[in-house]
Formats: C-alpha cells, structure tokens, sequence
C-alpha cells in the first residue's frame, strides 16, 4: 500500500510493466511483450520463455508475417475453418485465421493482418498478402 504524499510515486490501479490493456488495442493491431533482458519477442505471456525474465515492455506489431503451419478444421463448427500459426516479422508466433480458400493456404505464404480480433473465437484475422503461384497443387 501506498501512501499519498508529495515526493512518493502513487501505484496506478491496474496498469503494470508489460501488461496488455484490452481497452487499449484498436481492430487493427496486435500487442505483443518484448523481454527487456534478452530481446526475446512472445505474444500473451508472463514470463520470458528464454530468460524466465519477468520484465517486459509492450510493442506494437507490424502486421506482417508468414505462415509455418495452416490446418483444417472441421470440429464444434458448422462449417469447416482454417487455424494457422503466423510468425510475425517481429520474430513471435501467433495462432489466428487466414482469410481465403482452405485449400490455398500454404506454409511460408505471406500474410497481413486484417483485424486483431474475430469477433467469436477472439483470434488475429490474416489475409494473404500476394496470391502464389503453384502450379498442378
């Protein structure tokens, strides 16, 4: 606890270090923690993954990446759904949906975020950034 004076720096109420803020994240933009210790770059966590380090800093994203793995999936959906990992250019992965044909998303396309939030599972929005060319796949 805190107390109010002049000369003592008074705790904001729910803002901290490396925090994400909900309120804070427009449709168009992800936030992701960069660990100040070692520069490692993750998406939503607590700790540094490498370094165990506690201290991170809040970044704002490019929007680009590319896709490392994209699957199908047919379960608890009416229709079937695509679910990708994209490595963003700042060097974290994120799990979200790639906007297109299921049968045209592909490991190493490149993709630009659309929305930072689909509406009902709460996952990134991606769609492609150029249409690659493969021919007889």
């Amino acid at each position: 606890m805190y107390h109010l004076s002049g000369n003592v720096a008074r705790q904001a109420v729910g803002s901290a270090a490396g925090l994400l803020e909900p309120t804070t994240l427009a449709s168009d933009t992800i936030l992701f923690q960069r660990c100040t210790w070692c520069a490692t770059a993750m998406y939503q966590r607590l700790l540094c993954p490498v370094c165990q380090g506690g201290d991170l800093r809040t970044e704002r994203s490019e929007g680009t990446g590319t896709v490392r793995h994209a699957t199908i999936v047919h379960r608890n959906t009416p229709a079937a759904r695509n679910v990708s990992l994209v490595e963003m250019a700042e060097g974290f992965v994120v799990r979200g949906r790639v906007m297109g044909p299921l049968i045209g998303i592909h490991s190493g396309d490149r993709v630009r975020l659309s929305t930072a939030k689909d509406p009902v599972r709460g996952e990134p929005v991606f769609q492609m950034v150029d249409e690659p060319y493969r021919a007889w796949s």
